[in-house]
C-alpha cells in the first residue's frame, strides 16, 4: 500500500531509454526527488513524497535500471552528465522552470552535477548523505573496487562481497548484506525487507554495469562553486560513507549540515520525521 498515490505520471524517452516519473500535489516551489545508485528506486522516497506533496508540487523518478525506467547495461548511460540530464528532462517534460532539487547518495552527485550545469533550474539542494568522494572512504571499504572484477574468496565476508562475479553467483546475499550495512540501527526490520524487495527488482548486469562509468569531476571544484542555498543531511554511524564526507562538503560549500546522531545511512527511511521538517524548513527558506 502507497500512503499517497500520483497525480499523474508518464515516461519519458531519452537516448532511447524510457524514464518513469510521477507527481504529487500542487504548490510552489516545486520539489524534485533524484533517483540514487541503482540498487534501489523512487520508493526510498515514500516518507517524504505524502509529507512535502501536501505543501508542494512533488516529482520523483527512477534513473535507468530499476522502478518504472528500462533496464540498461552501457555504462555511459550512468555517468553524472547523463543522469543529470535525465533530471533536466523530467524537468522539462513536467514544465518546471526552476526546483529544490533533493539528492541521496549517488543522488547527490547528480543534484551537484544539475546545479553545476544548469544553475538557474535549481533553487536549492538538499543532500542527503552525498557520494562525492570526498575524504577517505570507511576503512573497511578501502580497495573494494580494486577487487571488483577479481574471483572472490571461497567464503567470502563483508565488503568482500562487493564483487561482480559474487553478484552474478549470490545477488540476493549481497543484497541483503548491503541493506543490513545501510540500515546500521537497531529495530530496522521493515526498512530493511523494504530495500531487499526495491535491490531484486533489478539485476546484477545492471549494478555492473553502473560500477564501470566513466569517471567522475572534481568534486571539490563542483561543491565549491554552486550558487545556491545548500542543506546537507547525513548520518554520524553512516557505515556506506562517512559522516566526515558531508563535514568536508558544508565547509567546501559554506552549508549547513544537520548531522543525525546514531542515524545510518538511509535516514530519510529511518528518521523521517526530522528529515521531512528539515526539507520543509529548507524549502520555505528557499522560497522566502
Amino acid at each position: 500500500m502507497r500512503a499517497r498515490l500520483p497525480d499523474s505520471s508518464g515516461l519519458i524517452q531519452r537516448e532511447g531509454i524510457s524514464i518513469g516519473y510521477e507527481v504529487f500535489g500542487e504548490g510552489e516551489p516545486t520539489v524534485l526527488f533524484l533517483p540514487t545508485w541503482t540498487i534501489v528506486h523512487s520508493r526510498v522516497w515514500k516518507f517524504q513524497v505524502p509529507y512535502l506533496s501536501r505543501r508542494f508540487r512533488v516529482i520523483t523518478y527512477d534513473g535507468p535500471g530499476n522502478g518504472l525506467s528500462d533496464r540498461v547495461t552501457d555504462p555511459e548511460r550512468f555517468s553524472v552528465e547523463s543522469e543529470a540530464n535525465d533530471a533536466l528532462a523530467v524537468l522539462d517534460e513536467c514544465d518546471v522552470e526552476q526546483a529544490v532539487v533533493v539528492g541521496y547518495s549517488d543522488g547527490g552527485r547528480f543534484a551537484c552535477q544539475l546545479a553545476h550545469t544548469h544553475p538557474d533550474r535549481v533553487a536549492g539542494l538538499v543532500l542527503i548523505a552525498p557520494n562525492l568522494g570526498l575524504g577517505k572512504p570507511r576503512p573497511e571499504r578501502q580497495g573494494i573496487k580494486d577487487n571488483f572484477f577479481k574471483p572472490y574468496p571461497d567464503q567470502p565476508r563483508g565488503w568482500q562481497k562487493y564483487n561482480a562475479m559474487y553478484w552474478r553467483d549470490h545477488y540476493e546475499d549481497f543484497v541483503g548484506f548491503f541493506m543490513s550495512e545501510l540500515f546500521s540501527e537497531p529495530h530496522t526490520t521493515k526498512q530493511w525487507e523494504d530495500a531487499v524487495g526495491w535491490g531484486l527488482e533489478t539485476e546484477p548486469e545492471v549494478l555492473i554495469a553502473e560500477i564501470q562509468h566513466p569517471r567522475d569531476p572534481d568534486w571539490e571544484g563542483v561543491v565549491s562553486g554552486l550558487q545556491c542555498p545548500i542543506l546537507l543531511i547525513h548520518g554520524t554511524d553512516d557505515r556506506i560513507l562517512s559522516h566526515a564526507v558531508s563535514v568536508e562538503a558544508a565547509r567546501i560549500a559554506g552549508a549547513h549540515l544537520l548531522s543525525l546522531v546514531g542515524s545510518g545511512h538511509g535516514p530519510q527511511l529511518k528518521d523521517p520525521v526530522r528529515v521531512n521538517l528539515a526539507i520543509r524548513e529548507f524549502i520555505e527558506s528557499v522560497a522566502a
